[in-house]
């Protein structure tokens, strides 16, 4: 697959009340640790960018993994010719032509109208160059600020810089260091050295036709900065391009796809390059080419890898599942990162950007672990993996950033009571971890241990109330929280009602069907849930926020795919042996929320889990239960698919007829042999397998074993 034909300002037309994606147009290598991004609007806050704009105001250097997190470490540069009126962005910006402009993963190519200035950014892992091709007199380069920053010129062709700026971090004065190296001389300057907050600063060459300006960026040090520069020092403009598309290729190759619908075909390549963003890397490379980063809470740098902007209450679900079939190698980098997390904060992370934020219920991070202990992934580190989950299940931090809330509370009751904010979130999430724990356990033959937390898996049943059928938060004195309404977002639960949130358990679904009072009821809701109009009730926030609005747009019911508690809701009809109800419904969200434009997608991305979900479920199987070591199956929906596992073995999917018409699986093959339970293992998986959908236009009901139906503890 050639990255260059993935435009990278797919599901980038967004606003805060509405959201496309929320993504921005990130170019730059596999897990960069810098992204590159033009800003056309940078009074707009987080959303600096947007598609239909006409405005440059330069190369935005980024570390945003949300608009809802904002941006650290960041600053602008862009060419221009010629005095300005006033010193600012405003003032030197220029309109440009969008459909003339190349946005793509290896590189970023615009040309400046006012100036009639054409300029190329290719990125690095830790640096990258420009190239601007000047064709007025008084060849400059605007370096926006904003934050508090030093600049020094160290001599005619080299200027060194840092700059504090940051959404939240432990440390106040985390610092971000770069040096700029120009290929043609700076004229020289009335100041070697500068320091401020928010400032503009040009940097002029007089008349020249072309600059080319390496960079090299670091977390940890000026020196740092230098070195990683340094190792890239003899490469012309084509060398970084030719490393950057490498990478590329290489991840974009690892699912081939065939498929007559051009577009479609397009959607799922998007959805693939933004797979692979995030988490973003955040060590370096010492003299001794050893992984080294800096730790915000000791304030120092420490040995060893580490990764940063992610949240796991999204990424859990898709993200890691998939790393875990095709680049197992950088989930095992991962692994090690999280735990260095843990090491230096004693707790394991939740959402970091760039360190923990703690935001989300949750410590689902325990859900990536699990994985890759079920599918035997980095087996060494698993005890201390095991020792971090049940000091964040026993154990409250005294800061509210760390660990689970209620932790106690939670212990002592059996659930999280109504006085914490969304306390019914808080007590399933638990409780999935609970299972993950145990699994975990089990894979390391704890056997009390993995006993314990199976059992207390089981303690979303406190939270369940039969007469209604949906997860209700609870008092501490037992009783249900009243008034109920289940149509009422907020207070109670996380961006969404209780429709969304009371089918949050992925690891017991056939408990929760007992508890409903058997599969005609449980079936009944399910239908229920897509069958009504997208209600909302907006008291607990006391206004719309922008996930009702996206839920009310697509009009699948109360399903919001638009997020991640959704995510699995059409799937759950395989746990009643019901997999007709699901293709269809599978096959139309796919179809009518997902595409390769500006608006692709039906609510936020997030770092990837929304990318993924479209790539599991277009593959026909989706991974409901971290920790499971399965993949329930689905709606293909191309005619064929190749997985390149990490393993160096392959999976390929065919599917056919492959019309619009045929919405139902009529029968499976696995290696040629009749396959008939509802579900894929991983280990059979990592075999290499042939499997081939035989798709209809009408379904085929069938009865299935116990055996047969995905996992329930």
């Amino acid at each position: 697959m050639n990255p260059h034909s993935i435009d990278t300002r797919h599901g980038t037309d967004n606003q805060h009340s509405f959201s496309n994606g929320n993504c921005l147009p990130y170019t730059g290598v596999p897990f960069g640790m810098n992204y590159f991004a033009p800003q056309t609007n940078g009074d707009n806050g987080s959303w600096w960018f947007n598609p239909r704009d006409h405005v440059f105001q330069g190369f935005r250097l980024t570390h945003q993994p949300s608009p809802w997190m904002g941006d650290f470490s960041y600053f602008v540069l862009l060419p221009y010719n010629g005095s300005l009126k006033e010193e600012s962005l405003f003032h030197a910006q220029s309109s440009y032509r969008p459909d003339e402009s190349v946005f793509n993963p290896s590189y970023l190519e615009i040309t400046e109208q006012r100036y009639q200035l054409t300029t190329r950014l290719i990125p690095s892992m830790y640096g990258g160059v420009l190239t601007a091709r000047y064709t007025q007199p008084e060849a400059n380069l605007l370096l926006s600020l904003p934050g508090k920053y030093h600049l020094r010129i160290e001599d005619a062709h080299t200027v060194s810089g840092s700059i504090i700026n940051y959404a939240d971090c432990e440390d106040a004065d985390f610092t971000f260091y770069f040096t700029l190296h120009f290929k043609e001389p700076l004229l020289k300057e009335t100041w070697l050295e500068k320091a401020g907050d928010n400032n503009v600063v040009s940097f002029s060459f007089g008349d020249i036709e072309e600059q080319i300006v390496q960079f090299g960026t670091s977390f940890i040090s000026g020196t740092q900065a230098k070195l990683n520069l340094s190792r890239e020092a003899h490469w012309q403009p084509e060398d970084y391009l030719a490393h950057s598309n490498a990478q590329w290729k290489d991840y974009l190759s690892r699912i081939e796809i065939q498929d007559r619908n051009a577009e479609r075909y397009s959607t799922f390549y998007h959805n693939l390059y933004r797979a692979f963003l995030f988490p973003q890397t955040f060590y370096e490379k010492d003299e001794n080419d050893q992984a080294i980063h800096y730790d915000t809470l000791a304030k120092q740098t420490k040995p060893g890898v580490l990764y940063t902007n992610n949240g796991f209450w999204d990424t859990y679900k898709t993200v890691y599942p998939l790393y875990s079939l095709i680049a197992q190698d950088k989930y095992e980098d991962m692994l090690e990162g999280f735990l260095t997390s843990y090491r230096e904060s004693g707790y394991l992370p939740k959402w970091l950007s760039p360190d923990e934020r703690g935001l989300m219920p949750g410590t689902l991070i325990d859900a990536v672990i699990a994985d890759a202990a079920v599918k035997n992934i980095r087996p060494d580190l698993m005890p201390e993996f095991l020792e971090a989950m049940l000091k964040g299940a026993t154990t409250q931090s005294k800061q509210s950033n760390y660990g689970r809330q209620g932790t106690d509370d939670y212990l002592r009751y059996g659930y999280v009571p109504a006085t914490y904010h969304e306390s019914v979130n808080h007590t399933l999430d638990y409780c999935y971890s609970d299972f993950c724990i145990s699994q975990v356990a089990k894979q390391l033959n704890d056997t009390a241990t993995a006993k314990h937390y199976k059992k207390q898996a089981k303690n979303f049943l406190t939270i369940f109330d039969p007469k209604t059928g949906f997860m209700r938060a609870k008092q501490t004195d037992g009783q249900f929280k009243e008034p109920f309404n289940c149509y009422s977002w907020g207070e109670d639960y996380a961006e969404g009602s209780a429709w969304q949130s009371s089918f949050a358990v992925y690891h017991d679904f056939k408990g929760l069907i007992e508890a409903f009072g058997g599969p005609e009821k449980f079936q009944q809701r399910l239908i229920d849930l897509c069958n009504q109009t997208p209600a909302f009730d907006v008291s607990g926030y006391g206004f719309e926020i922008h996930e009702m609005s996206e839920m009310a747009a697509i009009d699948f019911g109360q399903l919001a795919i638009s997020n991640q508690p959704s995510f699995h809701f059409p799937y759950l009809f395989n746990y009643l042996g019901k997999p007709e109800f699901a293709q269809p419904l599978i096959k139309q969200l796919m179809t009518q929320t997902f595409n390769d434009s500006f608006t692709g997608y039906p609510g936020d991305e997030d770092n990837g889990s929304m990318a993924s979900w479209y790539i599991f479920s277009s593959l026909g199987m989706y991974p409901v239960c971290p920790g499971s070591g399965e993949y329930v199956i689905g709606m293909p929906l191309f005619d064929q698919a190749t997985l390149h596992l990490s393993n160096g073995k392959s999976v390929t999917i065919t599917a056919g007829p492959n019309q619009e018409q045929h919405q139902f699986v009529d029968h499976i093959h696995f290696n040629d042999t009749p396959y008939d339970a509802l579900f894929f293992k991983h280990e059979d998986l990592l075999n290499g397998a042939k499997i081939d959908f035989s798709l209809g236009t009408v379904p085929r009901p069938k009865s299935y074993t116990a055996e047969q139906l995905p996992f329930s503890v």
